[in-house]
């Protein structure tokens, strides 16, 4: 099938995640990716302020705790549309395979004021990037479409620059369509509607992505942030000292057949609060070993281990 370039015949290389216009591409949002890069400016920055403003309208909610906020949070999880726009991840695994948006923002809601309250109420779980580390269901397919979703008004306006910057999307009986879509406003913290200007492709309306904000595989995934960070405390943890002052560690290979430390979410969560009752905050030392293996020119690539 015909990548966006080809089929608007646009040469070099281009802006945007050049995708196959006709079927859903195994890449997907990577908030953190946004958060890293910071580019392209002004909208790098636009979606931050929306991924933030969002989260924390929802675990302020949390905190705050009265029925009336808690209603509040839990109805803003539940707003999301399926963002097929993009031609990102996979129908399957999106809000549709899994029930529906009402589904996916119970299962968050329901972590993040039960097992995961802590994390939220410390300030230690902040940002959308967070919740695949804690969120049982919520990987890479589910985290692009939340933030799809979240930042659609940027991804909106970078779409728009790129209608001026490539007269092929309106040209050669190409055509451009003008569409009201739901969008988050970071101003009044809430969910409103916008009338946006799109390509058209294959009769359906596109949203271009920034390269470097798509990959194969989220930067903070359960997986990797267990496998590094969740599993090295735990073995400073099971220290011993021998005689000759030598610290002994048990491997990695040893700890992950242990029951207790088992390769899961919930592993994940109860390390994560065993640590912080010993002054040690792992999501920012997983956050800080991310960023030390990111390649600032890497984009729509996969995470290295």
């Amino acid at each position: 099938m015909p990548t966006i370039s080809n089929h608007y015949g646009i040469a070099g290389p281009v802006p945007f995640v050049d995708v196959e216009i006709g079927a859903d591409n195994r890449l997907y949002v990577d908030p953190h990716a946004i958060r890293l890069h910071r580019h392209p400016e002004p909208f790098a920055s636009d979606a931050l302020k929306c991924i933030d403003t969002f989260f924390h309208e929802v675990t302020n909610s949390i905190i705050v705790g009265t029925p009336a906020s808690r209603a509040h949070g839990r109805a803003l999880l539940q707003q999301f549309a399926e963002p097929w726009e993009t031609r990102l991840g996979m129908a399957e695994a999106g809000f549709h395979g899994h029930g529906g948006a009402e589904t996916v923002g119970t299962w968050i809601w329901d972590v993040l004021t039960g097992d995961a309250e802590a994390v939220v109420r410390i300030g230690v779980l902040r940002h959308v990037e967070d919740l695949p580390l804690f969120v049982e269901g919520v990987d890479r397919d589910i985290t692009s479409d939340i933030t799809t979703r979240i930042i659609f008004s940027s991804l909106a306006d970078f779409t728009e620059s790129m209608l001026h910057a490539y007269p092929q999307f309106h040209s050669g009986g190409h055509q451009t369509g003008t569409y009201t879509k739901q969008v988050w406003d970071p101003s009044s913290r809430a969910w409103g509607t916008r009338s946006i200007t799109l390509p058209v492709a294959d009769g359906k309306p596109l949203l271009l992505v920034p390269q470097s904000w798509a990959r194969r595989a989220l930067l903070m995934s359960a997986r990797r942030f267990y496998g590094t960070t969740v599993l090295s405390f735990a073995q400073l943890e099971q220290a011993v000292v021998d005689s000759n002052g030598k610290l002994l560690t048990s491997s990695k290979k040893v700890l992950r057949t242990r029951p207790d430390l088992r390769e899961g979410r919930a592993t994940n969560l109860r390390v994560t609060l065993r640590a912080i009752e010993n002054e040690q905050d792992l999501l920012e030392a997983f956050k800080a070993f991310v960023a030390s293996k990111v390649d600032p020119s890497d984009g729509a690539a996969d995470a290295a281990a």
